[in-house]
């Protein structure tokens, strides 16, 4: 995919973010458009994934992920994100996108694996775990000699979490080359900024001081930024130490009323709001079905 592509993907998934939060007025569309750069660019360009399909057409998923690149998504409150990308990446029907959050789904608010979801391997939402199971995850396929890359997302509250640290430890000991950790350094968590709830301080000098690579990406929401940071963080791997890339977003990026705030950390749009913010989002692949 082109840059250009890339763009016309993530804005279609922040259409999708938007419209599933709405329907149903419950959800956190924040933080899912302000990563919606990054996840797209790690599974239409990135991510070395499996392409078999499926007798139903879909990308034949395994739980195992062995020898594929590997998504681990700890900040799971930003499900609209994760559902939609996999959705346009043929893991499930766009369709579906239209059942968030509804009794039966299989897209809750936050993923959960008892409903097998395909690309979905860990249920999410209570942070601080995501780093650990990644962790899991990375030294399997090192044990296995699987050459394949393991990813995961959190978030810069979630830093707050003393389980981070211990996974932090974890990885730089068991010399975890194949891990790159993404933070996404918003500033902003459900209660205000996180400089005021509890501030995380430098968080490049702390993974540092641990013993991580860590690269900075400073515009999140730049395609060109998202792609040289990614391809910085693989040239890393294999060299005796896990990478973290210091992503600062903006929450709510690509619609301006829910920038700069934390007030759309888990708000839904009115009806007003939701036709204000698709008109700065114009649609590029089609919208699933209300």
């Amino acid at each position: 995919m082109t840059i250009e592509q890339l763009d016309q993907t993530a804005t279609q998934v922040r259409r999708d973010i938007l419209r599933m939060v709405h329907a149903c007025q419950s959800g956190h569309p924040g933080g899912s458009l302000g990563c919606a750069d990054l996840l797209t660019a790690l599974y239409f360009k990135v991510m070395n994934l499996r392409e078999t399909t499926n007798a139903e057409g879909f990308i034949d998923f395994s739980m195992d992920g062995i020898g594929e690149d590997v998504f681990f998504l700890s900040n799971g409150h930003i499900s609209p994100l994760i559902y939609s990308v996999l959705a346009r990446r043929g893991y499930f029907g766009v369709p579906e996108l239209a059942t968030f959050r509804r009794i039966n789904s299989r897209l809750q608010g936050h993923p959960t694996t008892h409903e097998h979801l395909p690309g979905i391997r860990i249920a999410s939402g209570s942070l601080g775990q995501g780093l650990s199971v990644a962790n899991g995850m990375a030294h399997a396929k090192k044990l296995k000699g699987d050459n394949s890359l393991v990813y995961v997302l959190m978030g810069d509250g979630e830093q707050q979490e003393g389980q981070i640290w211990e996974g932090v430890q974890f990885a730089v000991h068991y010399k975890l080359d194949n891990l790159i950790a993404v933070i996404d350094w918003n500033g902003q968590q459900i209660d205000g900024p996180t400089e005021k709830v509890m501030s995380n301080r430098d968080l490049n000098a702390k993974y540092e001081a641990f013993g991580w690579k860590t690269i900075q990406l400073t515009d999140g929401n730049n395609m060109q930024q998202v792609l040289e940071a990614l391809a910085a963080a693989k040239a890393a791997c294999g060299q005796g130490q896990p990478v973290a890339i210091m992503m600062k977003t903006e929450m709510g990026a690509g619609v301006d009323f829910m920038m700069h705030t934390h007030k759309w950390h888990g708000s839904a749009p009115n009806d007003e709001q939701l036709a204000n913010a698709l008109s700065q989002l114009p649609e590029t692949l089609g919208d699933y079905p209300a």
